[in-house]
């Protein structure tokens, strides 16, 4: 029987290109799937990889997509970094998106252009509020942030579904389970007249270098990830586990309730129960795939957004399941979970087997 076996030394190189690797696994499996599924491959291909790009319309589109799941894994990136395990990002977006659109609906004719800040404030405020009660019984009660993370995202979809089918439900809807559509003022601005790509892309951008600076320059940066690798070291060096987890979670509501704003206060423009679209467990793989480096997870955030994209399309001109972009994003976890364990071990045959 084969068994792992750990390496003297992991490879630099591969430790550093294996997400490659994993996308090229991904791509081949995905080539074999088109195939078994008597679709052209080649075709399947360019809806994932070259429709997203083909024209500035796209692109601005493929900005859209990639803007939320950027802000998520940016906050996921602290969180993972400081051994804190947030799996319920997706919660912490619809709340946030949620205290955004209740301030969205506050807006009427006498209202300004500065309601926009209230609006992208109450999201990370919501965000930060949901990631706070996890944070909360973890301190107190030591529960695992895991489960608990993971259990209030569908309570939060149960919040979202209760006020859009009741006291938040447009009258005027037609009975249709949505809120009004927000008014123009409290739209977030666009970068530019014919594209849907708002400052939300500028606001993830510097998010990336606030990031950069906070986790590498700054003291408290490296409290958190020493915290994260070495908790006995982090307690002789005078760093508090328990700051570092608040601070971890906190950080990572706040950024998941920012791109539930940004989401309804700008594509969206109300709130609907589908509002959850998955950016919360995709930013996961997002923040994994860009080794949970700021700069590699605006790389991995596009990517993903073509997978988005990719499977849309598909599914429209292919005839494709729904659940393509799904098996995608599987595929590419799985290919890297299983490259970066082979950085790390190697398979041996024991003697005598």
């Amino acid at each position: 029987m084969l068994k792992l076996e750990a390496r003297p030394e992991a490879s630099k190189f591969w430790s550093t290109a294996s997400p490659l690797l994993a996308l090229c696994l991904t791509v081949g499996v995905g080539v074999a799937l088109f195939m078994a599924l008597g679709k052209d491959p080649v075709r399947g291909l360019q809806m994932f990889f070259w429709e997203p790009i083909k024209s500035a319309y796209a692109l601005g589109e493929l900005m859209v997509k990639a803007t939320p799941l950027l802000v998520i894994a940016l906050g996921l990136g602290v969180c993972y970094r400081s051994n804190v395990w947030n799996i319920g990002a997706e919660g912490q977006f619809v709340m946030g998106a949620v205290a955004a659109g209740g301030v969205a609906l506050l807006a009427d004719a006498s209202s300004g252009r500065w309601i926009v800040v209230a609006i992208v404030l109450a999201g990370v405020l919501g965000g930060m509020a949901w990631a706070g009660l996890v944070a909360l019984l973890r301190d107190r009660f030591n529960a695992n942030e895991i489960l608990v993370s993971l259990m209030l995202v569908y309570v939060a979809d149960m919040v979202l579904s209760y006020l859009v089918y009741g006291p938040w439900k447009d009258p005027a809807g037609y009975n249709f389970p949505q809120s009004k559509t927000f008014a123009a003022v409290t739209q977030i601005p666009r970068l530019m007249s014919g594209s849907r790509v708002s400052i939300g892309l500028l606001v993830a951008l510097a998010g990336v270098a606030l990031m950069w600076v906070f986790l590498f320059r700054t003291r408290a940066g490296f409290a958190q990830q020493v915290g994260g690798l070495a908790p006995a070291a982090a307690r002789y060096a005078g760093f508090s586990s328990r700051k570092a987890l608040w601070v971890a979670l906190l950080v990572s509501g706040g950024a998941a309730g920012l791109a539930g704003a940004l989401e309804v206060a700008g594509p969206i423009g109300q709130l609907t129960p589908y509002v959850p679209a998955g950016y919360g467990f995709a930013a996961i793989i997002v923040a994994y795939v860009g080794r949970l480096h700021p700069v590699g997870m605006v790389f991995s955030a596009v990517l993903m957004s073509m997978f988005y994209i990719g499977g849309e399309l598909a599914q429209s001109r292919m005839g494709l399941p729904k659940s393509i972009t799904g098996v995608f994003q599987g595929l590419l976890l799985f290919s890297l979970l299983a490259c970066d364990t082979l950085v790390a071990f190697r398979l041996r045959w024991p003697k005598g087997a």
